[in-house]
Protein backbone atom coordinates (compact mmCIF):
# COMPACT_ATOMS: atom_id res chain seq x y z
CA UNK A 1 0.00 0.00 0.00
CA UNK A 2 2.84 2.35 0.87
CA UNK A 3 4.51 1.61 -2.46
CA UNK A 4 1.25 2.26 -4.29
CA UNK A 5 0.84 5.58 -2.50
CA UNK A 6 4.39 6.60 -3.34
CA UNK A 7 3.87 5.59 -6.96
CA UNK A 8 0.67 7.64 -7.15
CA UNK A 9 2.44 10.70 -5.78
CA UNK A 10 5.27 10.24 -8.27
CA UNK A 11 2.81 9.91 -11.16
CA UNK A 12 0.95 13.03 -10.07
CA UNK A 13 4.25 14.89 -9.80
CA UNK A 14 5.22 13.79 -13.30
CA UNK A 15 1.80 14.82 -14.63
CA UNK A 16 2.04 18.17 -12.87
CA UNK A 17 5.49 18.80 -14.33
CA UNK A 18 4.32 17.79 -17.78
CA UNK A 19 1.35 20.10 -17.49
CA UNK A 20 3.55 23.04 -16.55
CA UNK A 21 5.96 22.25 -19.38
CA UNK A 22 3.30 21.90 -22.06
CA UNK A 23 1.01 24.70 -20.89
CA UNK A 24 3.26 27.74 -21.21
CA UNK A 25 0.97 29.89 -23.36
CA UNK A 26 0.07 33.45 -22.29
CA UNK A 27 -3.48 32.23 -21.82
CA UNK A 28 -3.31 28.70 -20.35
CA UNK A 29 -4.88 25.81 -22.20
CA UNK A 30 -8.43 25.00 -21.16
CA UNK A 31 -9.23 28.62 -20.26
CA UNK A 32 -12.87 29.36 -21.07
CA UNK A 33 -15.13 32.39 -20.78
CA UNK A 34 -18.84 31.60 -20.82
CA UNK A 35 -18.04 28.31 -22.50
CA UNK A 36 -15.78 29.88 -25.15
CA UNK A 37 -12.29 28.29 -25.29
CA UNK A 38 -9.75 31.11 -25.42
CA UNK A 39 -6.74 29.18 -24.07
CA UNK A 40 -3.52 27.89 -25.58
CA UNK A 41 -2.31 31.05 -27.29
CA UNK A 42 -1.46 34.71 -26.95
CA UNK A 43 -3.63 37.37 -25.34
CA UNK A 44 -4.35 38.90 -28.75
CA UNK A 45 -5.53 35.55 -30.05
CA UNK A 46 -7.72 35.08 -26.99
CA UNK A 47 -9.31 38.51 -27.48
CA UNK A 48 -10.03 37.68 -31.11
CA UNK A 49 -11.65 34.36 -30.15
CA UNK A 50 -13.75 36.00 -27.45
CA UNK A 51 -15.01 38.83 -29.65
CA UNK A 52 -15.77 36.43 -32.51
CA UNK A 53 -17.89 34.27 -30.22
CA UNK A 54 -19.52 36.88 -27.97
CA UNK A 55 -19.15 40.21 -29.77
CA UNK A 56 -22.48 40.11 -31.56
CA UNK A 57 -24.53 39.21 -28.50
CA UNK A 58 -22.72 41.89 -26.49
CA UNK A 59 -23.72 44.54 -29.04
CA UNK A 60 -27.24 43.27 -29.74
CA UNK A 61 -29.97 45.83 -28.91
CA UNK A 62 -31.91 45.22 -25.73
CA UNK A 63 -35.71 45.41 -25.65
CA UNK A 64 -37.09 47.36 -22.71
CA UNK A 65 -40.74 47.66 -21.74
CA UNK A 66 -41.88 50.82 -19.96
CA UNK A 67 -45.50 50.60 -18.81
CA UNK A 68 -46.33 48.26 -21.70
CA UNK A 69 -44.50 50.28 -24.36
CA UNK A 70 -41.44 48.56 -25.86
CA UNK A 71 -38.28 50.49 -26.71
CA UNK A 72 -34.86 49.46 -28.04
CA UNK A 73 -31.66 50.24 -26.15
CA UNK A 74 -28.20 50.29 -27.75
CA UNK A 75 -25.93 48.72 -25.08
CA UNK A 76 -22.78 50.50 -26.23
CA UNK A 77 -24.39 53.95 -26.19
CA UNK A 78 -25.87 53.16 -22.78
CA UNK A 79 -22.48 52.32 -21.26
CA UNK A 80 -22.90 48.52 -21.33
CA UNK A 81 -19.99 46.54 -22.79
CA UNK A 82 -18.12 43.26 -22.69
CA UNK A 83 -14.50 44.28 -22.06
CA UNK A 84 -12.65 41.55 -23.95
CA UNK A 85 -9.23 43.04 -23.21
CA UNK A 86 -9.78 43.10 -19.44
CA UNK A 87 -11.41 39.67 -19.51
CA UNK A 88 -8.39 38.14 -21.23
CA UNK A 89 -5.97 40.06 -19.02
CA UNK A 90 -7.65 38.59 -15.97
CA UNK A 91 -7.62 35.09 -17.46
CA UNK A 92 -3.99 35.20 -18.62
CA UNK A 93 -0.94 34.21 -16.64
CA UNK A 94 0.32 30.96 -15.22
CA UNK A 95 -2.00 28.86 -13.12
CA UNK A 96 -0.08 26.70 -10.65
CA UNK A 97 -3.15 25.02 -9.21
CA UNK A 98 -2.39 21.27 -9.53
CA UNK A 99 -6.00 20.48 -10.46
CA UNK A 100 -5.93 22.99 -13.32
CA UNK A 101 -2.43 22.06 -14.50
CA UNK A 102 -3.05 18.30 -14.56
CA UNK A 103 -6.58 18.82 -15.88
CA UNK A 104 -5.18 20.69 -18.90
CA UNK A 105 -3.46 17.46 -20.00
CA UNK A 106 -6.83 15.75 -20.23
CA UNK A 107 -8.86 18.57 -21.77
CA UNK A 108 -10.04 20.03 -18.48
CA UNK A 109 -11.54 23.53 -18.42
CA UNK A 110 -10.30 26.58 -16.54
CA UNK A 111 -13.33 28.91 -16.37
CA UNK A 112 -12.71 32.67 -16.18
CA UNK A 113 -15.31 35.33 -15.44
CA UNK A 114 -16.17 37.91 -18.12
CA UNK A 115 -15.51 41.56 -17.32
CA UNK A 116 -18.72 43.48 -18.02
CA UNK A 117 -18.30 47.08 -16.84
CA UNK A 118 -21.32 49.36 -16.53
CA UNK A 119 -21.10 53.13 -16.92
CA UNK A 120 -23.96 53.97 -14.57
CA UNK A 121 -24.02 57.65 -15.53
CA UNK A 122 -24.42 56.84 -19.25
CA UNK A 123 -27.00 54.17 -18.50
CA UNK A 124 -28.99 56.53 -16.30
CA UNK A 125 -29.08 59.17 -19.04
CA UNK A 126 -30.08 56.59 -21.67
CA UNK A 127 -32.94 55.30 -19.52
CA UNK A 128 -34.17 58.82 -18.81
CA UNK A 129 -34.13 59.66 -22.52
CA UNK A 130 -35.86 56.39 -23.34
CA UNK A 131 -38.64 56.85 -20.81
CA UNK A 132 -39.19 60.49 -21.80
CA UNK A 133 -41.80 62.60 -20.09
CA UNK A 134 -44.85 61.01 -21.70
CA UNK A 135 -45.84 59.12 -18.58
CA UNK A 136 -45.07 61.82 -16.05
CA UNK A 137 -47.74 63.57 -14.04
CA UNK A 138 -49.39 66.63 -15.56
CA UNK A 139 -49.65 69.52 -13.15
CA UNK A 140 -52.83 71.50 -12.91
CA UNK A 141 -52.61 74.92 -14.52
CA UNK A 142 -54.70 77.85 -15.71
CA UNK A 143 -55.16 78.78 -19.35
CA UNK A 144 -55.94 82.35 -20.28
CA UNK A 145 -58.36 82.52 -23.20
CA UNK A 146 -60.28 85.49 -24.65
CA UNK A 147 -62.40 86.94 -21.83
CA UNK A 148 -61.90 84.01 -19.46
CA UNK A 149 -59.51 81.98 -17.35
CA UNK A 150 -59.87 78.20 -17.57
CA UNK A 151 -58.75 75.86 -14.77
CA UNK A 152 -57.06 72.70 -16.05
CA UNK A 153 -56.91 69.98 -13.33
CA UNK A 154 -53.73 67.95 -12.98
CA UNK A 155 -53.47 64.26 -13.77
CA UNK A 156 -51.39 61.56 -12.05
CA UNK A 157 -48.82 59.80 -14.19
CA UNK A 158 -46.28 57.00 -14.13
CA UNK A 159 -42.59 57.67 -13.73
CA UNK A 160 -39.67 55.34 -14.34
CA UNK A 161 -38.07 54.02 -11.15
CA UNK A 162 -34.57 55.06 -12.21
CA UNK A 163 -32.59 53.26 -9.52
CA UNK A 164 -34.32 49.90 -9.84
CA UNK A 165 -34.42 50.17 -13.65
CA UNK A 166 -30.66 50.62 -13.76
CA UNK A 167 -30.19 47.42 -11.77
CA UNK A 168 -32.69 45.50 -13.94
CA UNK A 169 -31.03 46.55 -17.21
CA UNK A 170 -27.54 45.88 -15.89
CA UNK A 171 -28.46 42.36 -14.80
CA UNK A 172 -30.39 41.66 -18.02
CA UNK A 173 -27.43 42.74 -20.14
CA UNK A 174 -25.09 40.43 -18.28
CA UNK A 175 -27.57 37.59 -18.77
CA UNK A 176 -27.80 38.44 -22.48
CA UNK A 177 -24.02 38.24 -22.86
CA UNK A 178 -23.89 34.99 -20.91
CA UNK A 179 -26.78 33.20 -22.64
CA UNK A 180 -27.12 34.92 -25.99
CA UNK A 181 -30.86 35.33 -25.34
CA UNK A 182 -32.36 38.82 -25.52
CA UNK A 183 -35.44 38.83 -23.31
CA UNK A 184 -37.77 41.80 -22.88
CA UNK A 185 -36.78 43.72 -19.75
CA UNK A 186 -39.74 45.06 -17.78
CA UNK A 187 -38.74 48.35 -16.20
CA UNK A 188 -40.46 49.26 -12.92
CA UNK A 189 -42.57 52.42 -12.82
CA UNK A 190 -44.02 54.36 -9.94
CA UNK A 191 -47.17 56.47 -9.83
CA UNK A 192 -46.49 60.18 -9.49
CA UNK A 193 -49.05 62.71 -8.34
CA UNK A 194 -49.31 66.30 -9.63
CA UNK A 195 -47.51 68.85 -7.47
CA UNK A 196 -50.40 71.29 -7.93
CA UNK A 197 -53.39 70.19 -5.87
CA UNK A 198 -57.00 71.01 -6.66
CA UNK A 199 -57.01 73.31 -3.64
CA UNK A 200 -54.06 75.25 -5.03
CA UNK A 201 -55.73 75.44 -8.44
CA UNK A 202 -58.86 76.86 -6.80
CA UNK A 203 -56.79 79.41 -4.86
CA UNK A 204 -54.95 80.60 -7.98
CA UNK A 205 -58.23 80.99 -9.85
CA UNK A 206 -59.87 82.98 -7.06
CA UNK A 207 -56.91 85.12 -6.01
CA UNK A 208 -55.28 85.83 -9.37
CA UNK A 209 -56.79 84.48 -12.59
CA UNK A 210 -60.40 85.60 -12.20
CA UNK A 211 -59.56 89.13 -10.94
CA UNK A 212 -56.91 89.45 -13.66
CA UNK A 213 -59.42 88.72 -16.43
CA UNK A 214 -62.24 90.80 -14.93
CA UNK A 215 -61.65 93.89 -17.07
CA UNK A 216 -59.25 96.38 -18.63
CA UNK A 217 -56.10 97.58 -16.90
CA UNK A 218 -54.33 100.85 -17.64
CA UNK A 219 -50.57 101.35 -17.34
CA UNK A 220 -49.22 104.92 -17.35
CA UNK A 221 -45.70 106.31 -17.66
CA UNK A 222 -45.17 110.07 -17.91
CA UNK A 223 -47.72 111.52 -20.32
CA UNK A 224 -48.36 108.21 -22.07
CA UNK A 225 -50.62 105.27 -21.23
CA UNK A 226 -51.69 101.92 -22.64
CA UNK A 227 -54.55 99.57 -21.87
CA UNK A 228 -54.53 95.77 -21.80
CA UNK A 229 -57.78 93.83 -21.87
CA UNK A 230 -59.08 90.29 -21.37
CA UNK A 231 -60.42 89.98 -24.92
CA UNK A 232 -57.11 90.16 -26.78
CA UNK A 233 -53.92 91.27 -25.04
CA UNK A 234 -54.04 89.63 -21.60
CA UNK A 235 -54.39 86.06 -22.99
CA UNK A 236 -51.19 86.72 -24.98
CA UNK A 237 -49.29 87.88 -21.92
CA UNK A 238 -50.47 85.80 -18.97
CA UNK A 239 -49.68 82.23 -17.95
CA UNK A 240 -48.99 80.37 -14.72
CA UNK A 241 -46.29 77.91 -13.71
CA UNK A 242 -45.82 75.60 -10.72
CA UNK A 243 -43.20 76.63 -8.19
CA UNK A 244 -42.83 74.58 -5.00
CA UNK A 245 -46.45 73.43 -5.11
CA UNK A 246 -47.93 76.83 -5.92
CA UNK A 247 -49.07 78.40 -9.19
CA UNK A 248 -47.17 81.60 -9.91
CA UNK A 249 -48.16 84.22 -12.46
CA UNK A 250 -45.85 84.63 -15.47
CA UNK A 251 -45.70 87.54 -17.90
CA UNK A 252 -44.53 87.13 -21.49
CA UNK A 253 -42.13 90.07 -21.89
CA UNK A 254 -41.83 89.60 -25.65
CA UNK A 255 -45.60 89.78 -26.03
CA UNK A 256 -45.68 92.92 -23.86
CA UNK A 257 -42.95 94.53 -25.98
CA UNK A 258 -44.90 93.76 -29.17
CA UNK A 259 -48.14 95.14 -27.75
CA UNK A 260 -46.43 98.30 -26.44
CA UNK A 261 -45.40 99.12 -30.00
CA UNK A 262 -43.09 101.89 -28.77
CA UNK A 263 -45.73 103.76 -26.78
CA UNK A 264 -43.25 104.55 -23.99
CA UNK A 265 -40.27 105.29 -26.26
CA UNK A 266 -38.23 108.20 -24.92
CA UNK A 267 -39.68 107.97 -21.44
CA UNK A 268 -36.89 107.33 -18.96
CA UNK A 269 -37.15 105.92 -15.45
CA UNK A 270 -34.58 105.99 -12.67
CA UNK A 271 -33.47 102.64 -11.27
CA UNK A 272 -32.85 102.02 -7.59
CA UNK A 273 -29.11 102.49 -8.21
CA UNK A 274 -29.72 105.94 -9.67
CA UNK A 275 -29.17 105.01 -13.32
CA UNK A 276 -31.71 105.89 -15.98
CA UNK A 277 -33.28 103.38 -18.35
CA UNK A 278 -35.92 103.29 -21.03
CA UNK A 279 -39.35 102.28 -19.71
CA UNK A 280 -39.93 98.81 -21.12
CA UNK A 281 -41.58 95.39 -20.70
CA UNK A 282 -40.03 94.74 -17.27
CA UNK A 283 -41.51 97.95 -15.85
CA UNK A 284 -44.88 97.25 -17.45
CA UNK A 285 -44.99 93.66 -16.16
CA UNK A 286 -44.23 94.87 -12.63
CA UNK A 287 -47.02 97.44 -12.85
CA UNK A 288 -49.43 94.85 -14.24
CA UNK A 289 -49.01 92.71 -11.11
CA UNK A 290 -50.64 95.46 -9.08
CA UNK A 291 -53.23 96.48 -11.67
CA UNK A 292 -54.53 92.95 -12.29
CA UNK A 293 -55.48 92.55 -8.61
CA UNK A 294 -57.64 95.70 -8.63
CA UNK A 295 -61.44 95.61 -8.53
CA UNK A 296 -62.33 99.12 -9.68
CA UNK A 297 -61.08 101.06 -12.73
CA UNK A 298 -59.07 103.28 -10.38
CA UNK A 299 -57.44 100.26 -8.71
CA UNK A 300 -56.74 98.78 -12.14
CA UNK A 301 -54.81 101.87 -13.21
CA UNK A 302 -51.14 101.95 -12.24
CA UNK A 303 -48.54 104.63 -12.96
CA UNK A 304 -44.93 103.53 -13.40
CA UNK A 305 -42.65 105.56 -11.14
CA UNK A 306 -40.00 107.45 -13.12
CA UNK A 307 -38.08 108.62 -10.05
CA UNK A 308 -37.10 105.26 -8.59
CA UNK A 309 -39.35 105.84 -5.60
CA UNK A 310 -42.25 103.53 -4.70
Amino acid sequence: MVLLGVAAVVLLGIAYGAGLLLNHAEVPKGTTVLGVDIGGGTKEEAVTKLEAALGERAKAPMTLSVDGKEEKLDPEKAGLTLDSQETVRGAAGSDYNPVSVIGSLFGGERPADPVIPVDEEKLGVALTDLAGASGSANDGTIRFEPNKAVAVPGKPGKTLDAGQSLISVRDAYRAQVQTGKANVVELPVTTSEPTITQAELNRAMKEFAEPAMSGLITIKAGPKQIQFGPARSLPQILSMKPVDGRLVDVYDKKAIDTLLDGVFDGIMAVKADGKKHQVGPDDVAQAMKTALAGKTPAERTVTISLTGEG
